[in-house]
């Protein structure tokens, strides 16, 4: 798996996020501005939850922007196994039931599941706690994390 190629796939998909975000701004900021959503009486809020709604939008768009700019930085080193797992790491997991989970360990954001050939990749951050679980580890180690009342136990399979 060539990790450029999961990171430019991480900018197409943050690209489209920022897309749809704009167009969710423009089409709040209309409602809000529209002047037949002008309030009649305290009760009329149309606009006023526009304007929240606007907001809301922008902030989101604000942090795609930041994504996008922290994986535009992004350089992904190869496995060092004196280092351990690392950012740009992609890491196979496998579970208890030998379930097993292709994990690409980058800058920013998560909730994004990538196609390589015939696998998926699920994209995550070192912020999240099996991300951080993962850290360090090599070829062979444990990661545990809890989750709600359940741990959850993995094998590091392989480490790119």
């Amino acid at each position: 798996m060539d990790k450029f190629l999961l990171q430019q796939q991480v900018l197409e998909r943050l690209a489209e996020d920022l897309l749809q975000a704009e167009q969710a701004v423009r089409a709040a900021h209309e409602t809000a501005t529209h002047e037949e959503n002008i309030a009649e009486n305290k009760y009329d809020t149309l606009g006023l939850e526009a304007a929240y709604l606007a907001t809301g939008q922008a902030r989101r768009a604000e942090a795609i922007r930041l994504a996008m700019a922290n994986w535009r930085r992004f350089r992904p080193r190869p496995y060092d196994a004196i280092k351990g797992i690392q950012l740009g790491s992609l890491v196979c997991l496998v579970d208890s039931d030998d379930k097993q989970q292709q994990l690409f360990l980058g800058p920013d954001g998560g909730s994004m599941t990538l196609v390589s050939g015939t696998q998926l990749v699920q994209v995550i951050s070192s912020e999240a706690p099996l991300g951080r679980a993962m850290l360090g580890k090599c070829e062979g180690d444990e990661v545990s994390i809890q989750v709600a009342p359940i741990r959850q136990q993995f094998e590091v399979l392989r480490v790119l």
